[in-house]
């Protein structure tokens, strides 16, 4: 336990999600307990992470949330380690919003190159029903770039997807490669665009379409005859779509959404729920979506990828790969994170701002809004 790479989670405390300030001091070591300065209120160093007020072993717990994690049954894990299977799916949904939050504040706040995205849906079987999941792969880096569930294949799921890539994206040239769904054009069109106020004028801003983005589709039909593959380029020059493809593909080839369908194969791997041929259902739609943020963060941050390697010289003693994972690739982390790191990691709140209030500031005020904000 060290109080320096520690913050202070009190939401009313000036100090609030900041490392290394000072403030933090040890309250006591045998109840894993931290002492603010600032605000004076203790807390528990587990507190906003999977592990707060569990009383079973963090070890057990990390065990069971990585065996699902990587697609063991439920009834398995209940059976060797005799738990209850409603304890199970607790600590599974806490795994999942540890992992959505984690990934919002890492991924989904950081802003890239994109260059080339594939999107796609999966139909989920839940009980009494079935769910659609829209997710979508950041091509050169194979970073997954989050996920939408709805119960309808629509315009509001599509729409989510495209405005989740969107508040990820710079303003640079990107292909966007997805099915035959009527439904993506639109989506993409009415998600890249930027407000430009008119200057002088009255009225709402004006919407400037992003240059330089380009959309294809790969429509596949089963005739008697076989697989028929059609390829076309919905939005764009065929010069800027030939050059996308080329700078993030290495192998060269057509317009295609593979690396996508990949990933749909990974989760369809380890989420039983998204086999096209299964029995097993998932009983609640937080049980999805857990999963769903799991094995994504596990993918993005934790698991290496053989296409990622890096080739590392070493003169006349030859050479040995790096490992890296697509956080590593997409600059957002510089390690392999461990199951430990990920599930302990505690997302800091917002920083502190200062209550709005009448009259003239006292000195004290002042000095405490010059200190922390």
């Amino acid at each position: 336990m060290n109080p320096e790479q520690l913050f202070c989670p009190n939401i009313d405390c000036p100090a609030r999600g900041q490392i290394g300030a000072g403030n933090i001091s040890s309250h006591s070591q045998k109840e894993k307990r931290c002492l603010c300065s600032v605000c004076g209120e203790s807390f528990a160093v587990t507190k906003g992470t999977l592990f707060y007020r569990l009383r079973t072993d963090p070890k057990t717990v990390m065990c069971v949330v990585t065996l699902l994690a990587y697609g063991c049954p439920l009834p398995a894990i209940v059976k060797a380690f005799g738990f209850d299977e409603r304890t199970v799916k607790a600590w599974w949904q806490r795994a999942g919003r540890q992992c959505e939050t984690l990934h919002n504040h890492l991924i989904g706040q950081s802003q890239l190159d994109l260059q080339q995205v594939q999107a796609d849906e999966i139909k989920a079987k839940v009980q009494g029903g079935h769910l659609w999941l829209a997710m979508a792969i950041m091509v050169s880096t194979r970073l997954w770039l989050g996920g939408v569930i709805s119960p309808r294949r629509d315009k509001v799921l599509i729409q989510a997807l495209a405005d989740r890539i969107r508040a990820m994206a710079l303003c640079r040239p990107l292909l966007l490669a997805v099915d035959g769904l009527p439904s993506y054009t639109k989506a993409f069109q009415r998600a890249f665009r930027a407000k430009v106020p008119r200057f002088g004028r009255k009225g709402r801003s004006r919407l400037y379409v992003w240059p330089d983005i380009a959309i294809v589709q790969v429509i596949k039909r089963r005739l008697p005859a076989g697989l028929e593959i059609q390829r076309r380029i919905v939005q764009g020059c065929p010069r800027l779509v030939k050059r996308l493809h080329q700078a993030t593909q290495k192998a060269p080839g057509v317009i295609n959404t593979a690396y996508i369908e990949r990933l749909n194969a990974t989760f369809r791997l380890r989420l039983a729920w998204l086999t096209r041929r299964t029995r097993t259902l998932a009983k609640q739609p937080e049980t999805l979506a857990a999963g769903l943020f799991v094995v994504g963060c596990f993918y993005n941050l934790c698991d290496t990828h053989h296409s990622l390697r890096l080739q590392l010289s070493l003169g006349r003693f030859g050479h040995r790969w790096v490992q890296r994972t697509p956080a590593m690739v997409a600059a957002l982390t510089d390690h392999i994170w461990t199951v430990d790191e990920l599930l302990k990691f505690n997302v800091p709140p917002p920083r502190w701002s200062p209550p709005k209030r009448r009259g003239r500031p006292s000195k004290e005020f002042l000095q405490l809004i010059e200190k922390w904000c």
